[in-house]
Order: C-alpha cells, then structure tokens, then sequence
C-alpha cells in the first residue's frame, strides 16, 4: 500500500539526509526541499524585509507542485518538508518579527489555506527535534555560504513555532526524533531505531516514543 512520509524540522537538523536514508531503506521516492533553486534566497538572508514575501510565495508555489507530483508518484513517497512548513512556521515567523506586512500575510494565508484544502495530507510526519546548538552545528559543517549569517534567535523562534505547529498538527500521526541524541549519519544502530519507530507508526501503533536509553545506545 502507498505511504506519503513527510519529514520536518528547522534549518540544519538533517533532514534531506534522514529521508535519503529512509528513501533507501523503505523503497520510497524522495522528493526534496528546493535549496539551491530558490532564485530569492541569497537575497532574502541579505533584506529579509524586501524579500521575505517574495522568498514565501516561491516556496508555497514549488511546495504545492512538489504535492501534487508526490500524490500522483504511484509508489510510496517521502517528503523534504511539507507545505505545511511553510506557512506555520516560516511565514508566521517572518510576520511576527516585521518582516511581512500584515497584507501581504494576510494574502499569503488565504492562499495557503485555499490549497491546504484540495492537498491529500501525509499518512506521517517525522518531526526532528534539535536544540539551537546542535543546529548551528550542523549548519556550520554544510558551509552554505547564504546560510552564514543566520542568527541563533533567529532559529529559536523558528523552534517555538515548530513546537507550537507540532503540537496542534492533528492531520496525520506524528514521530518525533530527539535529534540532539539520535546521530543517525554516525551510528547506524540510531538509523535502525529510527526506521523500526517509522514502521510501528504506519502500521497504526499509536503510543510510539524513543526512550532516553535507546537514544544514547551507539553502536
């Protein structure tokens, strides 16, 4: 049976890797968040004022085909963060900090909704969870160079809204991966956890967590 997978998490936390892995692992097809092409990007991390609507309506624009694509793929599929993303979180965060006006948000949203509506949502999302510290981190080891100037604050507020949007998504069952503990690149036994977790959650097991002792269990 098809399964859509749709893997979120803030900037850095490693999920383009956990979804090649999973694509690798569970026979699904990738479909990846669009970095590179975003002709907006290395100048809204410069003006986030003049570009941040800009930036948003690309990404809601190439997130909803990338939707559509995935629901006619006849196979399973696994997702690079999901529309959803986008408007809760990313969007959200750049009105609440002044960088969107209220009208132009208040088009973004009525957009977004309009086609939230018609969109097939995902049968799982795998929320990777990681601290400010550990995103740095991992941002620093990929060198984007547009990626540089992003401020910690700027992530932490990004954090809460993942927590509030995570915490209030009732559109599919959710898995979430302590991504501070769980190094799924360095140690192959955190991989396996992570894809026996998946398997449980889509087979319907409810109640499905990581427990402290198998997150610090390294090979």
């Amino acid at each position: 049976m098809k399964k859509f997978i749709a893997v979120a998490g803030n900037i850095g936390v490693g999920k383009s890797t956990l979804v090649e892995m999973i694509s690798e692992r569970l026979e699904c097809m990738p479909f990846y968040e669009p970095v590179a092409e975003n002709p907006y990007l290395s100048d809204f991390y410069k003006d986030m004022p003049a570009w941040s609507f800009h930036s948003q309506i690309f990404f809601l624009t190439h997130r909803l085909r990338i939707h559509q694509e995935l629901v006619r793929t006849p196979g399973s599929v696994i997702q690079d963060r999901s529309i959803y993303e986008d408007a809760e979180v990313f969007a959200q965060n750049l009105f609440l900090q002044g960088h969107i006006s209220e009208r132009d948000y208040a088009t973004y949203r009525s957009l977004y909704r309009t086609l939230a509506e018609y969109l097939p949502p995902p049968d799982l999302v795998i929320y990777l969870r990681a601290s400010v510290p550990t995103l740095l981190k991992r941002i620093a080891l990929r060198n984007r160079d547009y990626e540089r100037s992003i401020e910690p604050a700027y992530l932490d507020h990004l954090n809460s809204l993942y927590e509030n949007w995570i915490t209030h998504f009732t559109l599919c069952p959710v898995l979430t991966v302590p991504a501070d503990e769980l190094d799924y690149v360095a140690h192959t036994q955190h991989l396996e956890l992570i894809i026996s977790k998946v398997k449980e959650k889509l087979t319907g097991k409810e109640e499905v967590i990581f427990t402290r002792e198998e997150a610090n269990t390294p090979d």
